[in-house]
């Protein structure tokens, strides 16, 4: 059972590496420690009804200066993403931009209405609902998306009247600092505060705050879930994926391999709605099997300050040797030699007869490697594509959008795109999955709003007869 670490086993500091230049150190941060986790969420705490009496207005327009802010400084923040955590530069110019796009899309959120009116079912008076925040929102942020997640989280808690504590990924803590700075200097003090650490930061961050969301591992999800369920509290936890592919026998086979390649080994895989396994119907497995393998040798792998890189490094020396003991043993339809040179490279790879058991069919390696499996047919296909644990997104490549339609309703996923990447989300929707890929409420879009708030009901009955 995993659990948070005690005091005495929590780390002090940590490094953060270029994972294309190891020996590129862009710093050694100290951690925040759980006290200071803990006094962050008092001050959080003292400071949440001000903000959120503080009016639509003043909430949108410090949403709206976070915005601006980010575009100003879209070149340093993408340069940043590329160097601490090794996302292609054409990808972190990407993030940068729908960061912005985040705060100004729940920049409006404050000016929405937060209840309904209704009529008594007997008598006068007036019955009332209202959405209220919560308090303090904990957030614990993954590293792959240094400024997006941390965003998607922050922007509507702040929005509807909550105040903010961040715990980043180590491996994210410059990205995180940069972003904080500019979130800051829109805001009230004690509004939002970044408590950089690891492990006994999380802890106390889901110990004391009054709502939490996670994006992590699965383990580490599971134990911040059970503890805030232990105190009560309001929780949502995105915990990755095993994401498949369905390729039907009249799709449009270049294309689909287009996409699925990139779903594959953009950023190196390392996305949770990244393809870890590709089903093909039928008569398509011969032809997707030619077309992947070439479309995977296309792709540009290399230094991620590269506009043409797709695959940039692994983020730690570590996550390189998981996707090498996963690939091990296994038969290669495409496999190339990792780059020579400094950087924690992996080459993109495609596998095929994976035995029943293996860990690639059941495990999530966030590297660059799937599995190409047959299917007879779409029925056998969407068994397989549910008969793992998780269930956080699935594309399907077909001509025929009845098949497709028939599809999405057997599909155990909370996503599903049809002749699309399995990667890409749309920030104004409801994002999150299905069985262990996901707990509690979606993130994203009106969802958010409505989980970093509370409803209540009012009763306005007349003090006198009338």
């Amino acid at each position: 059972m995993t659990s948070f670490p005690t005091a005495s086993s929590a780390m002090t500091s940590f490094v953060s590496r270029n994972p294309a230049d190891p020996s590129d150190v862009l710093g050694e941060f100290p951690a925040s420690g759980a006290p200071a986790v803990a006094a962050a969420v008092e001050r959080a705490r003292a400071a949440q009804p001000g903000w959120a009496a503080s009016g639509a207005a003043a909430r949108s327009s410090a949403l709206t200066a976070v915005a601006a802010a980010v575009e100003a400084a879209a070149g340093e923040l993408a340069a940043l993403a590329v160097r601490e955590v090794g996302k292609p530069i054409a990808e972190a110019r990407a993030e940068v931009a729908r960061t912005a796009a985040i705060w100004r899309y729940y920049a409006q959120a404050p000016y929405e209405p937060t209840g309904t009116v209704h009529e008594p079912a007997a008598g006068p008076g007036l019955l009332l609902t209202r959405r209220r925040p919560h308090g303090v929102a904990g957030l614990i942020a993954p590293w792959n998306f240094p400024l997006a997640i941390p965003s998607w989280k922050a922007a509507p808690a702040l929005a509807v009247g909550n105040t903010v504590v961040l715990k980043p990924a180590p491996e994210a803590t410059a990205c995180a600092r940069r972003l904080a700075d500019i979130i800051e200097e829109a805001l009230p003090d004690g509004v939002f505060t970044l408590a950089p650490g690891g492990a006994a930061e999380g802890g106390a961050l889901v110990a004391t705050a009054d709502v939490v969301s996670f994006t992590g591992s699965t383990a580490v999800g599971e134990a911040v879930v059970r503890a805030a369920t232990a105190r009560g509290i309001p929780v949502q936890a995105e915990m990755g994926g095993l994401n498949a592919a369905i390729v039907l026998p009249d799709a449009d086979i270049e294309r689909a391999a287009a996409h699925i390649a990139v779903a594959i080994a953009g950023y190196a895989g390392q996305k949770c709605t990244a393809t870890s396994r590709v089903i093909a119907v039928g008569a398509a497995r011969d032809p997707l099997r030619e077309a992947l393998a070439e479309a995977l040798r296309k792709l540009a792998v290399g230094d991620p300050a590269d506009p043409a890189t797709v695959c940039g490094p692994l983020v730690s020396e570590q996550a390189r040797d998981r996707f090498e003991r996963a690939r091990d043993g296994l038969r290669a339809v495409v496999s190339g030699p990792s780059l020579a040179g400094p950087g924690w490279y992996a080459a993109p790879t495609l596998v095929e007869e994976v035995p029943q058991g293996h860990r690639l069919l059941s495990e999530e390696v966030f590297g660059p490697i799937a599995a190409l499996l047959p299917a007879r047919d779409t029925a056998e296909a969407v068994r397989m594509a549910n008969s793992v644990a998780q269930g956080l997104v699935t594309s399907v490549h077909t001509a025929d959008l009845d098949v497709a339609l028939h599809a999405l309703d057997r599909l155990d996923t909370g996503m599903i795109r049809v002749n699309a990447p399995s990667t890409g989300v749309d920030f104004h929707l409801p994002f999150g999955g299905a069985k262990a890929s996901g707990h509690g409420p979606r993130e994203q879009g009106r969802a958010a709003l409505e989980f970093y708030t509370s409803s209540r009901t009012y009763t306005l009955a007349p003090g006198d007869a009338m």
